[in-house]
């Protein structure tokens, strides 16, 4: 069913959230372990210890739980982001909309990734501004205990994220909703769509086919046109496999 609406569709926008890097071995932070885990080793939960208070607050606890459960280094691609890559390769998928920092998509080949939440693999200087790797926060001789300071002027760099009680970037917010109205199919997949703005993205689309793929349920189920609760991974797997004859 979703090879026949992809290939019937002149403009495919696909918007994923962290389900689609799980299939990675990405943890979700906000489940229910993730809850857990943050409550007991780090005595906050995720919310609190990822937001611009707590950044500006606590920030060597900031770095530490950052460190430990938000960078997955070595993760690779999933089937989900290889099958994504594909599709807009072979002109049938116009953009991928991603809530995950984590910069699978890229690594698997998408080019016109727009990512709501910022991504681990970019980080500035607060004072200068001046930009910097993912690998070099996390080299030990470039931090002040774990706090990464700039080696041009000493300030605290911060990664290109998000954080809780700041504003979703506007131009990457504006092309997301562009992308999202243009779209005659919106294909969304690995979210539970309860977090917002992100969410609310899903107003914009007025387009054919809305098609939700997720384990489990979500808000907008009884909107969508096609609703699978199965593996991302999976679904789209089989779905190429179907457009291409595989």
């Amino acid at each position: 069913m979703l090879a026949s609406i992809i290939k019937a569709s002149k403009n495919t926008v696909f918007f994923g959230g962290a389900g689609v890097s799980t299939e990675s071995n990405i943890p979700d932070f906000r489940s229910g372990s993730g809850l857990y885990s943050a409550k007991q080793v780090y005595g906050y939960p995720p919310e609190e210890l990822l937001s611009r208070t707590f950044f500006e607050c606590k920030t060597e606890l900031f770095f530490r739980y950052y460190k430990e459960n938000l960078i997955y280094a070595n993760a690779k691609p999933n089937a989900a982001h290889q099958v994504l890559a594909e599709l807009e390769r072979n002109g049938l998928l116009a953009a991928v909309v991603t809530q995950n920092i984590d910069g699978l998509h890229q690594a698997a080949g998408s080019k016109n990734v727009l990512e709501l939440h910022g991504s681990n693999h970019r980080q500035y200087c607060l004072e200068c501004n001046e930009k910097y790797s993912l690998k070099y926060i996390l080299n030990a001789e470039n931090c002040e205990g774990i706090i990464p300071k700039c080696n041009l002027c000493g300030g605290i760099v911060r990664p290109d994220v998000v954080l809780y009680e700041e504003p979703l970037n506007e131009t990457i917010m504006g092309l997301a909703i562009k992308a999202i109205v243009a779209a005659d199919c919106l294909i969304v997949g690995g979210t539970s769509l309860v977090v917002y703005p992100a969410a609310g993205l899903l107003r914009y689309f007025g387009g054919r086919n809305l098609v939700l793929i997720n384990k489990g349920e979500t808000p907008y189920d009884n909107r969508a046109d096609a609703v699978i609760h199965d593996s991302i991974g999976k679904v789209l797997s089989e779905t190429i496999e179907s457009i291409f004859d595989k």
